[in-house]
């Protein structure tokens, strides 16, 4: 079974790079980036000490989303090329009249396209990289990266040079080969420019070398390929505009599935957000033991007026989800009792021991403590109430594709660090929805007249 998957991939990959429109999108795609880097200047100019800061930030904006839109259409275009119009052609009954299964010219199909979707991407990503690396020509007197102009203008007509020389005197096909060129030349030619500043003077490889952006465009290759899964199980059924119609419709519900869906999902209102924690005492800085307490800062002064004796819950989210403390009974009694504070009757809680202006102090109350999955921090939201679960909003929010979990720019532009475990559950998502949406593909597929 492996073998046929790898021999149908092969001439699927094949196939998609012998496309003209895939070889076209991806030099429009470059054109755009490279004309961000003289539309994208609306003066929003200020020094940061993240990588990227001022009117780059619009430049690495414009430049993910098209990298995002022109994904979606690579995928939609290339999956109804290879499934559904040799569905319409009948050229699909030469393999299903093998001895092959139909789940395995699935599975094939989509890593065909997969693969040379992510070939686009690398492409497309690396035209990003350039434009960023030359960032925005703000003013008209501003002068060219010539290393960037120089080394990507080269990669790019070689490129064309092999692919013009192959076809000419060999009848290769004059998209296949610029881009099989295209994809080890023009990320190489990236490397080498890296090596220079702008007045081609040598310097380390990683003066100008944006780490977190390119993490943030491995999520985004993460999402365009969920996107492949998708177009590869609608193409089963439907012809191409109705897959491009349909990928649309998942990109922008993806894009708005926060808005439609999570802010049902997930019922609660927050009062604060905490600006410093501390403990009061280091022996207590796990907030786990009985009268515990943090002081507590909070950005602006809360909405709700806070008195002693109030439970309160907090966690990472605005709208409550993943709080960081358990639901509990709601806290009765005299706060500055000490016995009912110590009293093993009193049922574990976390309240507000004292509370002033944007001040508070968050403090255990009970014989025993209530098992808080860890201490308040800077940037929690503070709750007055537990968070109220629809199931309903939660099946559907989990079932359509959240783009946003892909989307990382905002970590970039604010010089937030992206943690290595949170781009390995963006990996774990996606293998999930890429999964659910192939299995899809193949229940479709199998009942699929191709006579």
């Amino acid at each position: 079974m492996l073998s046929q998957i790898l021999g149908i991939a092969r001439n699927t990959l094949v196939e998609s790079l012998r496309q003209p429109i895939f070889f076209v999108m991806v030099l429009i795609c470059g054109l755009l980036q490279w004309l961000n880097t003289a539309s994208a200047a609306y003066s929003m100019g200020y020094s940061t000490t993240a990588e990227v800061s001022g009117d780059d930030k619009l430049l690495l904006d414009i430049g993910m989303g098209t990298i995002f839109l022109f994904g979606t259409l690579l995928a939609a275009f290339q999956a109804t090329a290879v499934i559904s119009r040799e569905i319409v052609d009948k050229t699909v009954l030469t393999v299903v009249a093998k001895p092959v299964a139909r789940p395995t010219i699935v599975l094939g199909k989509f890593v065909g396209v997969s693969g040379a979707i992510l070939m686009a991407v690398i492409v497309m990503i690396t035209f990003l990289l350039f434009g960023i690396r030359h960032e925005v020509m703000t003013n008209a007197s501003d002068d060219f990266d010539m290393p960037v102009v120089v080394f990507s203008g080269c990669a790019i007509a070689v490129s064309f040079a092999i692919a013009l020389f192959g076809n000419f005197f060999y009848g290769w096909s004059f998209p296949q080969v610029a881009m099989t060129a295209m994809f080890p030349l023009v990320p190489a030619a990236y490397v080498a420019t890296l090596f220079f500043n702008k007045e081609w003077e040598v310097q380390p490889i990683g003066t100008d070398f944006k780490p977190a952006v390119l993490v943030a465009c491995v999520a985004l290759a993460m999402a365009v390929l969920v996107l492949t899964a998708i177009a590869t199980a609608v193409s089963t059924r439907l012809g191409q505009v109705m897959t491009i119609v349909v990928c649309a419709g998942v990109f922008v519900i993806g894009l708005l599935s926060n808005h439609l869906l999570g802010r049902v999902a997930f019922e609660n209102e927050f009062i604060a957000i905490i600006d410093s924690a501390e403990p009061r005492e280091s022996r207590y800085a796990e907030f786990r033991s009985p009268q515990a307490s943090y002081d507590i800062g909070f950005v602006t002064f809360p909405e709700d007026t806070l008195e002693p004796g109030m439970s309160i819950w907090y966690g990472p989210s605005p709208t409550g989800i993943a709080m960081a403390v358990p639901d509990f009974e709601p806290f009765e009694g005299d706060p500055d009792d000490p016995r009912v504070i110590g009293d093993d009757s009193t049922p574990p809680a976390v309240i507000i021991a004292e509370a002033s202006g944007r001040s508070a102090v968050f403090q255990q109350a009970g014989g025993q403590p209530l098992a808080v999955q860890r201490p308040p921090r800077e940037g929690d939201y503070v709750f007055l109430k537990p968070t109220r679960v629809n199931p309903i909003a939660v099946a559907a929010w989990s079932v359509v594709p959240n783009m946003h979990y892909f989307w990382l720019l905002d970590a970039v532009t604010q010089n937030r660090a992206i943690p290595a475990e949170h781009l390995v559950r963006v990996g774990m998502y996606s293998a999930l929805q890429i999964g659910v949406f192939l299995s899809l593909a193949v229940i479709l597929f199998q009942r699929r007249d191709v006579g």
